[in-house]
């Protein structure tokens, strides 16, 4: 039988933080690099800092990549992806000459545009607008204060999933949902209050 909850350690999170955040909240979760620990965990974070090319190449290296897709595809498990997380579980990213990622949604991970004057990497607080059927964001009234700290983002296009969005040079997806795949740009373990309300939410599902 697997843990409840795994944070999955692939090196290259903030493991510190969500951790912190979820005792916060009560929860106890595992820590794990073990692909076979991740794989059979009822509900599985997956937190990322840095560079989408060195982090998938990590994944992939150490069988974490197809853990976690025997976990969320195969078995079903719900998965919250956290900023370089959200990234690592589209189909692509342009990063460092482009690669594959995870998979679980489609989409295409590019670089913030530079043209609009704004600064690159896009870091501090800024309003998040969810859709009134977010289950992430059940709750809430109103714009939603978030945590951000990154260069990529996932574009917006015409599919379902997408939760909310955020304006930095235009809409960029700040959280998507489908199903049992969660994930967030932003940093719900940053965001204070919010971010606390959020992370409740996910584990409640």
């Amino acid at each position: 039988m697997g843990a409840a909850h795994v944070i999955v350690d692939y090196g290259m999170g903030n493991l510190h933080s969500v951790l912190g955040a979820l005792r916060y909240l009560g929860i106890d979760p595992v820590v794990s690099g073990d692909p076979a620990e991740v794989a059979t965990a009822d509900s599985l974070v997956l937190p990322g800092v840095g560079s989408f090319y060195k982090a998938m190449g990590r994944l992939e290296d150490t069988g974490l990549a197809d853990a976690l897709r025997e976990a969320v595809l195969g078995k079903g498990r719900k998965i919250l992806g956290i900023c370089l997380g959200q990234q690592l579980m589209a189909d692509h990213s342009a990063e460092d000459g482009g690669r594959a990622g995870l998979g679980f949604f489609s989409g295409d991970v590019t670089r913030l545009p530079r043209q609009t004057g704004l600064k690159v990497p896009h870091v501090g607080f800024n309003k998040v607008r969810f859709d009134a059927q977010s289950r992430l964001f059940a709750g809430f009234d109103g714009p939603v204060d978030c945590y951000f700290v990154h260069s990529y983002r996932l574009g917006v296009e015409d599919r379902p999933g997408f939760a909310a969005l955020c304006d930095y040079g235009g809409d960029f997806v700040a959280a998507y949902e489908h199903e049992n795949v969660f994930c967030t740009q932003f940093h719900p373990e940053k965001s204070q209050t919010n971010g606390l309300r959020l992370l409740s939410n996910f584990l409640a599902e």
